[in-house]
């Protein structure tokens, strides 16, 4: 992607760091709220479908509670972030219905997105929250994880939401300019590297640690970030949040932060991303109609195309498209248990909720998540 590129961008990803939000960890700056609200409701004006990874409960908690550093018991952190996740969302809710944008809080763990099912159902939430012209404003869900909050986790966490809305861009909106040849605080002459693919090894050795008290993430994770972001074909941009109009002024092309482009097509990334990632569960033979509108046409797999069932899966689980003679034809996730698929097989959309009781999705796979069986990515 170019810079010209985004502009075309129709999706993006906005992370912001607790650094940006709140003045030296003394609680969530309100200057600094409403600045990223007008800068997401002008990427929202322009178009755009717009999700918010927001950093910052813990840092709100910490000030609410009158902790002057960051504890290291994970207990202690679990409840300073359910005290600041209550100043947060308050902070959003009245930012964003000064542009007349109504907000939605989703609270996700690493486990909602490793899961298939806990992976579908939070895909389905987001974009039907965008449909719906609603802004979703996603958090680590702090209060509930069993492993130690990690460092640099919302970075983490955008590339992921990334991944799960097939977003164009990320946008990770950090306290410094973008990522560097040197550190910029010990080397004034350091200069700003403007453009390079996600992915590059070079560019880890030029990443540093986090460099505030309250922050837990540093360009180290946000070079991470961006290879994840990229497994699903998103560009990531690292950019200084502080300057005026930045989301605005990036979406114009103006050469800001530092942009990391990934090697694929978004489709064709995501495509190759589920097929390596996952563990095959079952199986699904179509008939020689359902063949074709598969591999002629690129469509979704119906029900009623589906001849029979093997395996044990659930709703999220990658299956095997095979032929009537067991060639295989693609695999993708399937938006229903095998049970289920079982039920419905032959069966035409507008009869689902008749034989199950609910209608899921329309299709068994959609075709977004579903691979062709060409070599190149099976």
């Amino acid at each position: 992607m170019q810079r010209r590129d985004l502009q075309h961008a129709k999706c993006w990803v906005v992370k912001i760091g607790s650094s940006l939000l709140t003045n030296a960890g003394q609680g969530l700056d309100d200057r600094a709220v409403a600045a990223l609200a007008s800068g997401v409701a002008s990427l929202r004006a322009d178009g755009c479908d717009v999700v918010l990874v927001s950093s910052g409960s813990i840092a709100e908690g910490l000030s609410r509670l009158g902790l002057a550093e960051r504890p290291r018991a994970l207990h202690q952190l679990q409840a300073a972030a359910a005290v600041g996740q209550m100043g947060l969302v308050q902070a959003y809710e009245t930012a964003f219905e000064g542009h007349g944008i109504r907000t939605a809080q989703i609270l996700l763990t690493h486990d909602d997105l490793a899961d298939r099912r806990r992976y579908l159902n939070a895909r389905g939430t987001l974009r039907e929250l965008l449909s719906l012209g609603v802004l979703p404003v996603v958090n680590e869900n702090d209060t509930v994880t069993t492993d130690e909050i990690r460092f640099g986790d919302n970075d983490t966490l955008g590339a992921l939401v990334a991944n799960l809305i097939d977003a164009d861009v990320l946008a990770l909106l950090t306290d410094q300019a973008g990522l560097y040849d040197s550190d910029p605080r010990q080397n004034p002459a350091a200069q700003l590297i403007q453009s390079g693919r996600a992915g590059d090894p070079a560019l880890h050795a030029l990443a540093g640690p986090s460099g505030t008290a309250v922050g837990s993430g540093g360009m180290a994770t946000k070079i991470l970030a961006a290879e994840k972001a990229a497994r699903s074909g998103a560009a990531t941009l690292i950019v200084g949040g502080d300057q005026p109009n930045v989301l605005d002024r990036c979406r114009q092309g103006e050469p800001l932060g530092t942009l990391l482009s990934p090697l694929e097509e978004p489709l064709l990334a995501r495509k190759r991303w589920l097929a390596s990632q996952l563990n095959v569960r079952g199986e699904l033979r179509v008939d020689d109609g359902a063949v074709r509108v598969l591999t002629g046409a690129g469509s979704s797999l119906l029900a009623v195309g589906v001849v029979a069932v093997s395996g044990e899966f659930q709703r999220g689980d990658l299956v095997r498209v095979a032929d009537a003679n067991g060639v295989e034809v693609g695999r993708g996730l399937c938006n229903y248990s095998a049970t289920e698929a079982g039920q419905i097989a032959g069966k035409s959309s507008k009869d689902i909720e008749a034989v199950l009781g609910f209608v899921r999705e329309p299709e068994l796979v959609h075709r977004d998540n579903l691979v062709l069986a060409l070599p190149a990515t099976l």
